[in-house]
């Protein structure tokens, strides 16, 4: 039960019978969205606003991202791979990692995931952030890459030569993508939210949308629900799994638009039947997601972001997911960006969380053993192997 200098099932002695503990300890996971590290030193100040999903302002004087479930979480699971003690004071931890230079550091924490796949979305780039091939390295398992649609549609916006061909532009530039990637992701929620015609637009609907679009001024971040109907329609032509955020994030996202259920519109259409739906964090709409999991065979959801900022209530989470969707629906994430703490406490923290509640079941006797330790293994990677084809 001991990864490097983690014992990711301390405490649980008694909780979790022995097979199924050995047997999530050690599996391997498949984090099928997930970002890369940063790979120049950072401050204390850009540390703690890594650690806060939503806001962008500066930490106020009178408190700490530390004091937060994550900044518990923190200090508990990842002080003692810096050979501190857990619970290490947010000064002390601090103090350990910056003598650190992020490359060793990233080794350090990502070697210790269990994570054999890694599948990765660049659309958020930077420059200070590591790469696909990076991350290869440093964790010792390979990746896949994750193609966000925003991203490609505005980068073609740039360089069409009009509103009218755009939309052939766009569809040539998804096509040359499509052979280096395994599946696509949009940010509707981020953009416009969920509660829009997800009907796929017609040529001159399109045309007139980009028009408008392409005109505006301040720069073409891609909000128009007619455009993101339409790259959300020619990607399910290609039967690649399309990720789509769902629930927490930054603040610019009205949460109340990212309820999945305001997806059933598109689900609803013969258009993406066959094509996978990933339905990422969730959170708070996890049971929502797990809803439309058992609704329709194409839709699959997780719970990953949302672990590592709940912390300590990770198993209360993970028991709600697990509540209606059937198990063959669900896959496991981390979300984690810039910092690999987040890397090592989405695995911790989804293994601790996964251990409590079949365990708990097996030990009432509602669950046996072994399919305890299937279950887990269909989330832990076999789920995201099938869809993903990896």
């Amino acid at each position: 039960m001991l990864v490097g200098n983690v014992d990711m099932l301390a405490g649980l002695d008694g909780q979790v019978p022995a097979l199924l503990a050995e047997a999530i300890t050690a599996m391997p996971l498949v984090d099928h969205h997930v970002h890369g590290c940063f790979t120049q030193p950072i401050t204390r100040a850009e540390f703690e606003q890594s650690i806060n999903e939503g806001s962008p302002d500066p930490i106020p004087d009178f408190m700490t991202q530390f004091d937060s479930q994550l900044g518990f979480a923190i200090r508990r699971w990842c002080a003692p791979m810096l050979g501190l003690a857990p619970h290490a004071s947010a000064d002390d931890y601090w103090a350990a990692r910056s003598k650190l230079p992020p490359a060793e550091l990233n080794r350090l924490l990502l070697g210790q995931t269990g994570v054999e796949h890694w599948i990765i979305d660049t659309g958020f780039s930077s420059a200070a952030i590591s790469t696909p091939q990076t991350m290869a390295l440093e964790s010792g398992a390979p990746g896949a890459e994750i193609l966000r649609l925003e991203l490609l549609a505005e980068t073609v916006a740039r360089m069409t030569a009009s509103a009218a061909s755009f939309a052939t532009d766009f569809q040539e530039a998804l096509a040359a993508a499509v052979p280096a990637i395994v599946g696509f992701k949009t940010i509707a929620a981020y953009r416009c939210g969920f509660d829009i015609d997800w009907a796929e637009p017609s040529a001159q609907q399109i045309e007139k949308a980009a028009a408008t679009w392409m005109a505006a001024p301040g720069g073409l971040r891609l909000q128009d629900p007619v455009i993101i109907a339409f790259i959300v329609h020619a990607a399910a032509r290609y039967r690649l799994p399309i990720q789509f955020h769902v629930g927490l994030g930054d603040r610019d996202m009205d949460l109340h638009r990212s309820n999945p259920m305001l997806l059933l519109d598109l689900l609803r259409r013969p258009t993406v039947h066959n094509t996978a739906i990933m339905l990422l964090h969730c959170y708070p709409y996890h049971r929502e997601a797990g809803y439309l999991a058992q609704a329709f065979n194409n839709v699959y959801f997780d719970v990953g972001l949302s672990l590592n900022y709940v912390g300590a209530r990770s198993t209360d989470i993970v028991g709600e997911s697990l509540e209606l969707a059937p198990f063959a629906k669900q896959v496991y994430s981390s979300d984690a960006f810039g910092l690999p703490e987040l890397h090592l406490l989405g695995s911790v923290l989804w293994r601790r969380s996964m251990a409590q509640v079949l365990g708990a079941w097996v030990q009432r006797g509602e669950w046996s053993e072994q399919d305890a330790v299937r279950v887990a293994g269909m989330i832990a990677a076999g789920n995201a192997r099938r869809v993903y084809n990896i």
